[in-house]
């Protein structure tokens, strides 16, 4: 029973929250050379899959430098508005990666992809990223390792897609998440990593946090949306990747985030 994560008291203080917790949790902070860090890399090993994650690139992806990788990662806030030419563009560029495998999730500002906006076009929003696997509360394994996608967050500014009350809606969603999965990839950070803000507030999920460090424990969790958050940082067993491309001010200032991942036994690329 101890793995089974319930809502926190303090879930609608997160700044509070974090404050309270932050001695209990072993936290490192992975630094990463600006522009540098995918330069640094070797060739991947054969027994590795290759990961170069982005998120809340904001329909500026084509100022943005792509490593090579065997698996493409984008978090969300791939548009501004989440408009269908946005989209188009967005897909198109998908298509000109040479990366084997692509995933995408969406994020806040994909409101055409969120059903309680906009029921009549989400369907054609969905179906008009042909060049990549669209992850919406489900999941891909490739080569073994399991990769699961999640676009929700907590409310925090202004109302766009995919956002839910803190505690009990979001944590109905975390609850979807399979305990097997080696990548997870939310749009909204968990609390504590990669979720402060330029006001010097905590933004991410308590419950999150939780399903990720008790019931869950994947290699890797990526996400963005808080773009002031840009980072890595590791607590002993997960990753933890904020991939945010725009910093506050929607420059595409941030390279990506390229780590590797073992292939599961018996699997080759």
């Amino acid at each position: 029973m101890e793995n089974i994560v319930q809502v926190h008291p303090l879930t609608n203080n997160p700044t509070l929250l974090w404050n309270h917790i932050r001695r209990l949790q072993f936290f490192t902070d992975i630094y990463v050379p600006q522009h540098l860090w995918h330069v640094l890399q070797a060739p991947p090993s054969k027994n590795v899959l290759r990961f170069v994650c982005m998120s809340d690139t904001h329909s500026k992806h084509l100022q943005c430098n792509v490593p090579e990788g065997d698996v493409f990662i984008h978090a969300g806030d791939f548009t501004m508005e989440g408009e269908r030419h946005e989209v188009f563009a967005f897909n198109d560029w998908l298509g000109t990666l040479k990366h084997k495998y692509k995933i995408v999730i969406a994020g806040n500002h994909e409101q055409s992809f969120d059903g309680r906006f906009s029921t009549g076009e989400v369907n054609n929003a969905r179906q008009d990223l042909t060049n990549c696997s669209y992850l919406e509360d489900s999941g891909v394994t490739i080569c073994g390792v399991k990769i699961f996608g999640s676009p929700w967050q907590p409310n925090h500014i202004g109302r766009r897609g995919f956002k839910l009350m803190r505690g009990k809606q979001c944590l109905d969603k975390w609850n979807l998440i399979p305990a097997d999965t080696d990548v997870l990839i939310t749009h909204g950070p968990p609390l504590g990593h990669g979720d402060l803000t330029n006001f010097g507030q905590r933004a991410g999920c308590v419950e999150l946090l939780r399903t990720v460090q008790v019931r869950v424990r994947p290699k890797s969790h990526i996400f963005g949306h808080i773009h002031e958050g840009y980072g890595a940082s590791f607590d002993g067993q997960t990753l933890f990747v904020n991939a945010s491309i725009c910093d506050g001010s929607y420059r595409p200032s941030n390279p990506a985030f390229v780590f590797d991942v073992p292939i599961s036994p018996g699997f080759k690329k």
